[in-house]
């Protein structure tokens, strides 16, 4: 039995919307509970307006305080005021203590894993909340300085050596140690997480033509080939040329991909993925997994959102509970 906790997101897109949807796909109460953070007021509104197209019946039954009950618990959080179509102060501020809430249940080990929707860092910042996304929140609340934003699906795995940074910051904020620690929690997630023996990364460069010996930037030869040569592993090999590494589908020949910044890898994840990649932060000692994309202001309400990747966050999440579990049991 696993215990998947999920948070709504942000109340004015299409979070809600999905996560009904996510629970009503994975209805197996010998399998799984489910707990899911969101205001009642918003669950109730959202199930009635989706009633007609789920198939089964969600429990409603409301748990401030417990967490043990039938397959579906709804932990209620207060009163939010829903506006869908754009961030405001109350979805910032409800997305934000779902998470809180969440995370403290998986911290504590009441829960397998937590499945979260999409936030907005707009709302967030104008709910005084000071985090740029979710990952570096969930990695604050759980204690944890070792922590890689990383992209999960059956094309291929990457990982950010940069999560939410600003092109001109990037080159400042890429240090030998940066990288190291990169490619460490990458390789043991692919090993322990993942159960890939023998795992093998690619770095990518940072530069065009990966700086060209020096040419066209730095970065590849006093920064990203030291970290890779500090690990003596032929496993984790580069660093490439970017656009020719994925214009030749190289990242088929390897386990995982390691870029530089955001674009670099989630252009091609995303073609590649659109509907079924899935957000891993990796590192945590807690399983957070969420859909790779946005909050859908723009069909918020409407009733027409795909959950397909807030089902493949929950496939993953699982696979990993028992990668877990296994490494537990060997020990």
């Amino acid at each position: 039995m696993k215990t998947i906790a999920f948070t709504c997101g942000d109340i004015n897109g299409i979070g809600p919307e999905i996560c009904l949807k996510t629970i009503n796909d994975i209805y197996n109460p010998q399998e799984r509970k489910v707990i899911l953070f969101c205001p009642s007021s918003i669950f109730e509104y959202t199930l009635d307006s989706l009633s007609k197209s789920l198939s089964y019946k969600i429990v409603k039954k409301y748990f401030p305080g417990e967490y043990d009950s039938e397959f579906v618990s709804v932990v209620d959080f207060g009163t939010y005021k829903q506006q869908f179509g754009k961030p405001t102060k109350q979805s910032g501020a409800a997305a934000f203590k779902a998470l809180e809430k969440a995370s403290g249940l998986v911290i504590s080990k009441k829960a397998d894993a937590m499945v979260t929707a999409p936030i907005s860092k707009e709302a967030f910042k104008m709910a005084g909340i000071n985090y740029p996304g979710q990952t570096e929140l969930l990695a604050e609340l759980s204690g944890s300085k070792k922590y890689l934003m990383t992209f999960l699906s059956d094309e291929f795995i990457c990982g950010l050596a940069t999560i939410h940074e600003p092109i001109k910051n990037i080159s400042r904020l890429l240090t030998r140690k940066r990288l190291e620690l990169a490619l460490e929690i990458l390789y043991n997630t692919l090993l322990n997480d993942l159960k890939i023996i023998l795992p093998k990364i690619a770095v990518l460069g940072l530069n065009p033509h990966a700086g060209e010996n020096g040419n066209i930037g730095n970065e590849e030869k006093s920064i990203i080939i030291p970290a890779i040569e500090s690990f003596k592993n032929p496993s984790i090999s580069g660093p490439f040329v970017p656009d020719a590494f994925f214009g030749n589908q190289l990242q088929k020949k390897y386990d995982a991909v390691l870029g530089m910044y955001h674009d670099q890898v989630l252009i091609p994840f995303k073609m590649a993925n659109f509907n079924l990649g899935v957000n891993y932060t990796a590192g945590l000692p807690v399983i957070r997994t969420s859909p790779d994309h946005g909050t859908g202001y723009d069909i918020a309400g409407m009733g027409i959102a795909s959950a397909q990747s807030m089902i493949e966050a929950v496939k993953w999440a699982e696979k990993i509970i028992d990668n877990r579990r296994q490494n537990i049991n060997a020990s």
